[in-house]
């Protein structure tokens, strides 16, 4: 029996090419709902409808800052660590 060459693998190229394109799509998707939800959160900074502290903005984006870079970070990892004693 003669495999068949036309079966998409992830590894295949049009399998390589959907992956990068689902990858894409619901990037741009997850991105600009994430900006938009930033500018929401901008209304905030107007004092005349609301009181706030530096200490409530510093945990706002510190919250916001450190989540960031844990996301980031995730795109960035090269790999498994080793354990070493």
């Amino acid at each position: 029996m003669q495999p068949t060459t036309d079966v998409e693998t992830p590894a295949s190229p049009a399998g390589m090419q959907r992956k990068r394109l689902n990858f894409k799509k619901l990037a741009e998707r997850r991105t600009n709902a994430i900006l938009e939800r930033i500018r929401i959160l901008g209304n905030l900074a107007n004092r005349s409808a609301y009181e706030y502290s530096e200490n409530d903005i510093r945990k706002v984006f510190g919250a916001i800052e450190q989540e960031l870079r844990i996301t980031k970070a995730k795109f960035l990892a090269t790999g498994r660590r080793e354990f070493r004693l």
